[in-house]
């Protein structure tokens, strides 16, 4: 006899609007959550199922580990039994760092960069091409069949943008940020004296303008009718000392001794000296961003864009779509020497593996390249979800947050048939949504309403779809059936 339980039990949940319900969930299904807006979807879906589920799963490791861990507040519930650790794969995910691409994200990358490294033709330091080779597996030196020089191979870790292989112009960003004159006198027709030097007035002390004075330029005049030299040294003027009489607001004059910071000096100092987010919004105004003129944008360093494999250097492979570069991939191994077929194969197959589940969320149009902070929050969303399959955890909650948003009705279809494949594993699935199309393809639904709100917060309907399309009570039923 299976003595297992079957569902997730949920007695007296106030969270929000959530008023004091108490709820059975099936384990091991796909449960769509439904309802008007603000009828307290959320609230049961991420303010009790997964802040439980994650927060007991968190208590369960040692105290060591908790306290490098952010955990979640009790949920307002009476009781909640048998809930599974959980994952939130959220609607709106973490906006990524400025490093983080389409081929990080997925982790496709780690699986190109190990390939360039074992199976690409590199150079030697004399600029020779050294072709593919066992040697860099058997952490074996290469020896240039050219010249005879021998020498370490790189590493996959060679071609990380964010640690060895990023271009040392642009941190392995891709861009840099350049001062815009543009900004720094914004209104000519100010003076100096009335503030025309934007960076002065807020990066810099108010005295510069009377080092400028010293430095032979009218500062009581417009801006516009200085002299070319005289524009000159309030833009790029050089930094010397220059000896003033210095007049506060209150108080005596003082004589000082001062080095003159031009204008955009004064934006190189200060940008310099940054150190959080503040600091940065301060100097930001007088930035632009543009492609960095040391890489190109591929964000790599000269040794990893000297290595090629199939011909193509790793920005050039990262350019192709996914679609693309599947394709391109599979024809790698029969490429490489009777030696190394091998462990071409090994290697490219866990590139495959892993663009396989990206494949069937509707991902393939995107380019490895693609920075991560471009992609809508669907996309993100599913790249997490894509990890999450290829994981084959077993026992695992997954709630997500209107996973439909953004794809057309047939990578709904798909995106169905990802979630059975996770439950198949032992896993339970919860999404918030209003597609019908996911809705009438869950096993259970879970109706919340009847309004908005304070009006919300209830459970208006539960069951199957064919119930929920029967209940009188239900809105969603009502639209359920046109579609069973």
């Amino acid at each position: 006899m299976d003595e297992r339980p079957k569902n997730i039990e949920i007695r007296g949940a106030r969270v929000h609007n959530l008023k004091n319900i108490d709820l059975d969930i099936p384990l091991n299904k796909l449960v769509g959550i439904a309802g008007v807006s603000g009828s307290g979807k959320s609230s049961l879906a991420l303010g009790i199922l997964y802040s439980e589920g994650s927060r007991r799963y968190l208590e369960s490791l040692s105290t060591y580990t908790r306290r490098r861990m952010t955990t979640a507040s009790e949920a307002d519930v009476d009781s909640i039994e048998y809930i599974p650790a959980a994952l939130a794969l959220h609607q709106r995910p973490a906006v990524p760092g400025i490093r983080s691409t389409f081929g990080t994200s997925s982790e496709l990358l780690n699986s190109l960069r190990l390939m360039i490294s074992r199976l690409g033709v590199h150079r030697c330091p004399n600029g020779h091409e050294v072709p593919p080779s066992p040697n860099i597996a058997l952490m074996k030196p290469l020896v240039c069949p050219v010249c005879h020089v021998s020498f370490t191979g790189p590493s996959a870790e060679s071609f990380a943008f964010n640690s060895e292989g990023a271009c040392r112009r642009c941190q392995g960003t891709g861009i840099t940020q350049e001062i815009d004159e543009s900004t720094l006198i914004p209104n000519q027709d100010l003076t100096l004296e009335q503030g025309a030097c934007a960076p002065w007035n807020s990066l810099m002390w108010s005295l510069m303008v009377d080092v400028c004075r010293a430095m032979g330029v009218r500062t009581d005049v417009p801006f516009k009718d200085l002299t070319p030299a005289e524009k000159e040294i309030v833009y790029h003027g050089p930094a010397i000392k220059k000896h003033i009489l210095y007049r506060p607001k209150s108080g005596e004059a003082t004589e000082l001794d001062f080095t003159y910071y031009s204008a955009v000096h004064t934006v190189e100092n200060a940008l310099a000296k940054v150190k959080d987010e503040t600091g940065m919004k301060r100097v930001s105004k007088f930035l632009k961003q543009g492609v960095c003129p040391a890489c190109h944008g591929s964000r790599l360093c000269p040794r990893a864009l000297s290595s090629t494999l199939g011909g193509k250097r790793l920005d050039e492979i990262c350019a192709m779509p996914l679609k693309e570069a599947i394709a391109w991939v599979k024809k790698i191994p029969q490429q490489m020497p009777a030696d190394m077929k091998s462990m071409a194969e090994s290697i490219v197959s866990t590139f495959l593996h892993t663009s396989e589940r990206l494949m069937e969320l509707g991902l393939g149009y995107l380019s490895l390249d693609r920075s991560s902070n471009t992609l809508s929050t669907g996309e993100r969303q599913r790249i997490q979800l894509a990890r999450a399959v290829r994981a084959r955890s077993t026992g695992i909650l997954y709630v997500l947050d209107e996973p439909t948003i953004g794809l057309h009705p047939q990578d709904v279809q798909t995106l169905i048939q990802v979630f059975q494949r996770l439950i198949e594993q032992g896993a339970t699935v919860i999404v918030i949504e209003h597609d019908l199309d996911m809705i009438s393809n869950s096993d259970y639904i879970i109706d919340m309403g009847p309004q908005g709100g304070i009006d919300g917060g209830r459970i208006v309907a539960q069951g199957t779809p064919e119930q929920i399309a029967e209940s009188p009570e239900s809105i969603t039923g009502r639209y359920l059936k046109n579609l069973i």
